[in-house]
């Protein structure tokens, strides 16, 4: 299992669009047939940031992931276009 959270941070005047692309991105993301799960959030304390937490059954799919046409259309040509800071943490299941 493939598991991580992506923190991206925009500005206010980017927010909303932000926030469309990440749910779009989220519906297509979803039926791919190695996503786990793939849940954009956005902060309660800072609405200016979106926390997607991403969730694969192996490096195969997540591969796929990142070459479908839905994530270069609206991660890679969206919100990677509008981002301010990006970070990924890496994490390990504990079960």
């Amino acid at each position: 299992m493939v598991s991580f959270l992506v923190r991206l941070k925009f500005a206010q005047e980017d927010r909303a669009d932000a926030v469309e692309a990440a749910r779009r991105l989220a519906e297509a993301s979803r039926k791919e047939p190695g996503c786990v799960s793939y849940v954009p959030h956005q902060c309660e304390e800072d609405m200016d940031t979106i926390l997607i937490y991403e969730q694969y059954v192996d490096e195969k799919a997540l591969q796929a992931h990142r070459e479908s046409a839905h994530f270069k259309k609206y991660a890679v040509g969206g919100l990677y276009q509008r981002m301010r800071e990006r970070a990924v943490e890496n994490l390990i299941a504990l079960i």
